[in-house]
C-alpha cells in the first residue's frame, strides 16, 4: 500500500483539486465509512446527501460540491477511483513456486516462461500454456487446451479438452469451462446423449466468476468475446455467442445457441431461452425472463421481459388490480340489474 497526496493522485487520473492538494492519501473506502487520509468517490446521485458530511480526506467526483472534505473533480469518478485503488493497493499478488514437483504436467505439455503450477494441479497431454501463467491447486488443465499469456486459474477451476483461452483471462475457483452442453435427443422415452464436438472459446481480458459451467458447443464453438466479464454461478448453454465487453451479473442463466452482441448488461438471476439474438448495448433487468429476439439499444426488464418504460407501468398497477376486479363485478352487477329493468 502507497501513500501519495491528492495532488498526485489528481495528476494520475487526469483530474483536478478542489482544496487541499497536499494532503496525504493512504487508502480508498466508502463514503459512509472513509476517514481523514482516505479517499472516496461519487457515481450514483442518490449518494449525493453523503458527500457534503463524509469524514472523508477527499470525495471523487464530477462536479463541484458542498462538502467538508477536498474534491478531485474527474469526468469519470468510478473510473477514476479505480485507478487510485490500483495505485495505492494494487492487484492480488501471486506467489513465485515455479512448478510444483507436487503438481502433474504431461511430458507432452509446453509451458511458457516465468509459469506458477501450485500443488496438485494438473495440465493434460499437448496443452500448450503462455507465459507468466498462475495454474493454482487443484485447477485442472485437459488435453489439448491452448492457454495464453498472463492468465490466473484459481483452485479447482477446470478447463476441459480442447478449449482455448486467451491472454489475461481469469477463471476463479471452481468454475467449469467446456463440460458436455445439455443435448439429449429423445426417442420413445428415452434420453440418448448427443457427442459434443464444438468446444469454449474465451477471448482476451476475460473473466469468469466462481462456480461458472459455460457448456461446449454441440458442433459450433462457445464462445465469450473479449473484455467479458461473467459473474459467480452463470450458466451459459452450447453453442452460445457472447459478444464483446458485456457484464453477465451472477445466478444469470443463458440457454444454448443465444447470440449476444457487444456491451451487453444482464442483471442478476436472469434467464435467457435459446436459439434467440440479442442486440447490442442492450440492458436487461434482474429475474428477467428473455423469450424473444431483444433490438440494439433495448432496456427491457419483467417475465416475460418487456420494454423497461412499459413494464413500469404494467407493473406499478398490480397491487391495484385486486380493487380494480371488485370495481368491475360491481359494474357488472349494476349493468345486469339495468339489463333486467329495462326488460
Amino acid at each position: 500500500m502507497q501513500t501519495k497526496t491528492l495532488g498526485e493522485l489528481a495528476k494520475h487520473v487526469g483530474g483536478e483539486v478542489v482544496g487541499d492538494a497536499a494532503m496525504q492519501i493512504h487508502s480508498a473506502s466508502t463514503l459512509d465509512k472513509a476517514g481523514p487520509g482516505q479517499i472516496t468517490f461519487l457515481s450514483n446521485k442518490k449518494y449525493v446527501p453523503l458527500v457534503k458530511d463524509t469524514q472523508a480526506g477527499a470525495v471523487i467526483t464530477a462536479e463541484k460540491m458542498d462538502s467538508r472534505a477536498s474534491l478531485l473533480i474527474a469526468e469519470d469518478p468510478y473510473y477514476a477511483f479505480m485507478q487510485i485503488v490500483v495505485l495505492l493497493h494494487g492487484h492480488r499478488q501471486h506467489p513465485q513456486t515455479g512448478v510444483s514437483s507436487h503438481a502433474f504436467v504431461s511430458s507432452t505439455a509446453k509451458l511458457g516462461s516465468d509459469c506458477n503450477i501450485h500443488p496438485f494441479a494438473t495440465i493434460g497431454e499437448n496443452a500448450v500454456i503462455g507465459k507468466n501463467c498462475q495454474v493454482y491447486p487443484g485447477a485442472f488443465i485437459g488435453p489439448n487446451v491452448t492457454v495464453g499469456d498472463d492468465c490466473i486459474l484459481y483452485p479447482n477451476a477446470v478447463i476441459y479438452d480442447g478449449c482455448v483461452i486467451g491472454n489475461r483471462v481469469i477463471v476463479q475457483s471452481s468454475a467449469s469451462i467446456g463440460q458436455d452442453g445439455f443435448g439429449f435427443a429423445t426417442h420413445q422415452g428415452v434420453h440418448h446423449k448427443i457427442p459434443q464436438i464444438g468446444k469454449v472459446v474465451l477471448e482476451d481480458d476475460v473473466e469468469i466468476g466462481s462456480g461458472c459451467a459455460i457448456e461446449r458447443g454441440t458442433l459450433d464453438d462457445t464462445v465469450i468475446g473479449k473484455g467479458s466479464k461473467i459473474g459467480d454461478l452463470v450458466a451459459i448453454g452450447h453453442g452460445t455467442k457472447i459478444g464483446p465487453y458485456c457484464l453477465l451479473v451472477p445466478q444469470v442463466g443463458v440457454a444454448g445457441s443465444v447470440t449476444m452482441g457487444h456491451h451487453c448488461v444482464l442483471g442478476g438471476q436472469v434467464g435467457v431461452v435459446g436459439h434467440i439474438k440479442i442486440g447490442n448495448l442492450v440492458k436487461i433487468g434482474a429475474k428477467a425472463g428473455v423469450v424473444n429476439d431483444v433490438p440494439d439499444g433495448a432496456t427491457i426488464v419483467g417475465t416475460p421481459a418487456i420494454d423497461a418504460n412499459k413494464a413500469k407501468r404494467a407493473y406499478s398497477l398490480i397491487e391495484y388490480l385486486p380493487e380494480m376486479r371488485k370495481k368491475i363485478k360491481e359494474l357488472e352487477r349494476r349493468m345486469e340489474k339495468t339489463g333486467s329493468a329495462d326488460e
